[in-house]
Parts: structure tokens; sequence; C-alpha cells
């Protein structure tokens, strides 16, 4: 009869780790696919830059410093690995990005075109859908950061190896939006 109870009790801690253990898995593979999401979108966004850097450059006299550094950023995009730089390329980007329409509104043969306005309608597409991909990870990584924390899937997740994972936050000076007409 103890030896039952025994069985028992180690069949419940190991039948309660190892769910422990599967739900870890599982937030942890909800938050790598919530941020492949989120990196198609960039993707998308970064695909749309030499399109628009040929459209600026064909249509205006255009500061070449904006277009050359937003070139540059796509490249460092491509070719970065972490989420960390992968978060702060995609931050640059936008900043950049922004710039680059802000200064294309002093060129009305440009934004009258109808390339370049179906390049901007195609980036705020993009940029909503950036935002929607941006809160759903952010919300993926705040459940699992979260759980990691908690006692006692703190020691499972302390043995799989699992660590805060980072939020996508705004870039300082992201309250400041600039303003971009798209008339």
């Amino acid at each position: 009869m103890i030896l039952g109870s025994i069985l028992g009790a180690v069949t419940l801690i190991a039948l309660w780790y190892v769910s422990l253990y599967n739900g870890l898995i599982r937030m942890n593979e909800d938050v790598n696919g919530k941020w492949a999401q989120v990196e198609t979108q960039y993707q998308r966004r970064v695909d749309l830059i030499p399109n628009l850097v040929s459209t600026v450059k064909g249509a205006a006299n255009f500061e070449s410093s904006t277009l050359e550094e937003i070139t540059r950023l796509r490249s460092q995009w491509q070719t970065s690995t972490g989420i960390n730089e992968r978060i702060e390329t995609a931050n640059q980007i936008e900043s950049t990005l922004s710039k680059l329409l802000v200064v294309a509104e002093n060129y009305p043969q440009l934004t009258a075109t109808q390339n370049f306005q179906a390049l901007q309608d195609e980036l705020a597409n993009t940029e909503n859908k950036i935002a929607v991909e941006r809160g759903r990870y952010n919300d993926a990584v705040r459940a699992f950061n979260a759980r990691i924390k908690t006692f006692p899937a703190n020691m499972v997740a302390g043995s799989l190896g699992y660590a805060d994972r980072p939020y996508f936050n705004a870039q300082a000076g992201a309250e400041q939006a600039p303003q971009v007409s798209f008339a």
C-alpha cells in the first residue's frame, strides 16, 4: 500500500513535470512563430525599399544621404541575425523611411506620381501589418516571460535554458511621429 502510494505520487509528479515542460516548449514555439510573422512583415517592407529608392531617384533631385542610408539599412537587415539586432535595425529603417517620406513632400512632382502613391499605400498597409504582428509578438513574449518567472515553472525553464525574451519596444522619440501627408 505504501509502495502504491509512493508510485502514485511519483507518477503524478512525473505527469506534472511533463505537462509543465511541454507547456513551456509550446509557449517558446509560440514566441518564435510570432517573431517569424514580424520578420515576414519587415521583409515585405524591406522588399519595397528598392522600388521606393528607384522612384524617388527618378522623380526628384533627392537627398542622396537619405537614399544611401535606407539602402544601407536594407542590407544590414538582410545580414542581421539576432532578435535584438533585428529590432534595432527595424527601428532604424522605420525612422529613415519616415524621414524619406517627410522630405518627399517637398517634391510635389514626386508625390503626384502614381507609382509613388502606390508605394506609399503599400508601405502604409505594411506598417499596419507590422504593428499588428508586433502586438501579437509582445503578447506572446509577455505570457512566456511571466510563465518562466513563476514558481515552479522557473525551475523547469532554467533547466531548458530559457531566459526572458525581448519585447519589441518603440524607439526613443517615436511618440513624436513626423507628419506625413498621403495626399
